[in-house]
């Protein structure tokens, strides 16, 4: 079958693509590629016209926005951090973890008026976050482990995901306010929409008959 009367998918490396092979299994599509995959990055699905491309979180966004794959499952922080242009047609209900805002324990965030200096991997999702608050921060872009900047003191706070709190409550961090939920997303490719409407939507329509039956 050529490319034309396939679809193309482009997975997140890691848990996310560990919960997507679940789900299409479940689904009814034959996954044995994906879940051996060796050194491959892309692999047929035998049974139903659709190829996957295993990829990195940020190039799964690229990917698809570029149209080389019609759809993509990428986590909401990622989809927040990058933002750019696609459609985000479903909440995949897995890879569910929060963004937040955390401080020192004892620090009194919001009790001063002086600028405060945050902390994040994630600068676009901290930035949009206070500005819808009105409050002027500098943002201070963080690569590895963002919890140090408040303990060294290049930092007030941070924003950063959170799952169990475990890794603040060790480093002496307590969250203090929600900054948005993250899951897994099915983004799909704004032209592909139009020129393979009947194919994904098909493949939308099996993602969300699984999904109904798990609730």
């Amino acid at each position: 079958m050529n490319r034309e009367n396939r679809l193309r998918i482009a997975l997140t490396k890691g848990r996310l693509l560990d919960k997507s092979v679940e789900l299409f299994t479940a689904m009814g599509l034959d996954c044995t590629p994906i879940e051996h995959p060796g050194r491959r990055l892309v692999h047929a699905i035998p049974n139903y016209p659709l190829d996957a491309v295993l990829a990195k979180a940020p190039d799964v966004i690229t990917y698809v926005e570029h149209g080389v794959c019609d759809l993509g499952i990428v986590g909401k922080d990622t989809i927040l951090e990058q933002g750019r242009t696609f459609y985000e047609v479903l909440d995949l209900g897995f890879g569910k973890c929060r963004f937040a805002l955390a401080v020192k324990e004892g620090s009194d965030f919001y009790g001063t008026y002086q600028t405060r200096r945050i902390a994040s991997k994630y600068p676009n999702v901290a930035r949009a976050f206070f500005e819808k608050k009105g409050m002027d921060v500098d943002i201070i872009k963080i690569e590895g482990s963002v919890e140090l900047a408040p303990i060294l003191g290049l930092a007030d706070a941070i924003v950063d995901i959170v799952e169990t709190g475990a890794t603040l409550r060790e480093n002496g961090l307590v969250p203090i306010e929600d900054v948005a939920q993250v899951s897994a997303r099915l983004i799909v490719n704004t032209a592909s929409m139009k020129l393979h409407k009947e194919a994904i939507e098909d493949f939308i329509a099996r993602c969300e008959a699984e999904l109904e039956r798990r609730a």
